[in-house]
């Protein structure tokens, strides 16, 4: 009985854990096929326009990733399209008029997320002062340092740094031209790095004892302290994660636009929350995974490539849909939560038995 009834409990938390993810995943084949059908006369349907998908948003992934951790945790983080803008413009201020090399160009974008994170992640886990709030503040924080390094673009020409940027990986696959030459398509290293991050970041998150304390703070905070699990302590590193993270995502799209300005990355907190949500990660903690912020991410990069190569929509069009996508996925979020609350209480009244014996011992007698 036991068995019976833990396997029917794991089904129905797999059914509504991974449901929104196959709608996801769904969702970008579908669209990324319409648009394959209807603009194949524009090269929609060649490898490397969709090779672009994850080169345009390299950056954007791994910030993602990191804003998936925090949320799972049940906090939100919207400074990380700061940290971006801030990473940029000190990297590019420092190579270009202080003389940096490319390699301690790293480590100062990796230092600043770290920075924001242990900062941002003390706040939160020992003052227990509100995430949106701690955020707010780092984001306010960080366009104001942004635009005292610098209010004029700076553009990045260290060789070292151009010579990443622009190194391109051939793969064999490709199109051919109408002439009958083949042209392999390709990526750069930023799209390598950020998939491996994904990578180590997934197992990380699966298969260690951080994950697991991670999903556990955020399905439910109270029953993780009683299980002895230290709460702010997770809390913390996760922030710090996602700190290091977006240092990480900040200097991958520094190298997709090889410069620095105050406007640089402007939204980019709502598209690597839109992201995660749609990638099936809950507002309320406990559940989400990096493989779906992938799919977020694709679903975001194809609707801007839709409308792109469509050529006479506005790029607000963008926006607009994936407003409304997310707006779509969050009332599907609170439909699949309330289901779940009633389950819970329809299970608690099957569960009791005549004469107050518990289930098993009252299965149990002849």
């Amino acid at each position: 009985m036991k068995f019976l009834r833990r396997n029917e409990e794991s089904k129905r938390s797999i059914n509504s854990n991974t449901f929104l993810l196959f709608i996801t995943i769904g969702l970008f084949a579908a669209m990324y096929i319409a648009g394959m059908i209807i603009f194949e006369d524009k090269g929609f349907a060649k490898p490397q326009m969709f090779l672009n998908l994850f080169i345009s948003n390299a950056g954007l992934l791994v910030i993602a990733v990191g804003q998936t951790i925090v949320m799972i945790t049940g906090g939100i983080d919207i400074s990380v399209g700061s940290v971006t803008a801030l990473v940029c413009m000190a990297v590019a201020n420092q190579m270009e008029h202080h003389g940096m090399n490319a390699y301690m160009a790293v480590l100062l974008a990796l230092f600043i997320g770290v920075a924001y994170g242990v900062v941002q992640g003390f706040l939160i886990s020992y003052l227990e002062i509100q995430p949106f709030i701690v955020s707010l503040a780092g984001l306010f924080f960080g366009r104001g340092l942004t635009s005292m390094i610098s209010t004029e673009m700076i553009s990045i020409k260290n060789k070292t740094f151009l010579a990443w940027a622009n190194y391109k990986i051939y793969l064999p696959i490709g199109s051919y031209s109408r002439r009958g030459k083949f042209l392999p398509a390709y990526i750069y290293p930023t799209v390598i790095i950020a998939l491996l991050i994904v990578i180590i970041v997934a197992v990380i998150m699966k298969y260690t004892k951080f994950g697991r304390e991670v999903y556990a703070v955020g399905g439910n905070a109270q029953s993780a302290m009683m299980m002895g699990l230290n709460v702010r302590k997770t809390k913390f590193k996760a922030y710090l994660l996602n700190g290091l993270l977006a240092g990480c995502g900040g200097f991958l799209f520094c190298l997709n636009s090889c410069s620095g300005f105050v406007e640089q990355a402007k939204g980019l907190e709502m598209d690597a929350i839109s992201a995660s949500l749609i990638g099936g990660t809950l507002l309320s903690g406990g559940v989400g995974t990096p493989f779906g912020t992938i799919f977020g991410v694709l679903i975001k990069g194809s609707i801007s490539s839709l409308i792109t190569t469509q050529g006479s929509l506005s790029s607000w069009w963008v926006r607009i849909v994936l407003s409304a996508l997310l707006c779509f996925f969050i009332v599907l979020q609170a439909l699949f939560a309330k289901a779940k609350i009633k389950g819970k209480k329809v299970e608690k009244k099957d569960v009791k038995k005549p004469g107050g014996a518990p289930p098993d011992e009252v299965a149990a007698e002849p």
